[in-house]
């Protein structure tokens, strides 16, 4: 996957979680849940969805490196 397709797949997913979030506003080095507002369970909802669309594992000892939308895209790149 290009990291355009894994920005908008994480856009789509958290549209489904918190669909007043704009990705388009969010730096891509700043912290993600500081800047969207999600709290942990949202998080969690959001890893879950993406394991469920691309079959990627995600362990929870990975969960600092998604700390960004960066970090997550480089992430994803990497797996998918």
């Amino acid at each position: 996957m290009t990291a355009a397709e894994i920005r908008a797949l994480i856009k789509d997913e958290l549209g489904g979680i918190a669909p007043e979030i704009d990705l388009e506003t969010i730096d891509p080095n700043g912290d993600l849940r500081a800047q969207t507002d999600l709290d942990s369970m949202d998080f969690l909802n959001l890893i879950t969805a993406i394991h469920q669309r691309l079959r990627v594992d995600i362990p929870e000892g990975d969960y600092p490196r998604l700390a960004t939308l960066q970090g997550f895209i480089d992430y994803l790149a990497q797996r998918s």
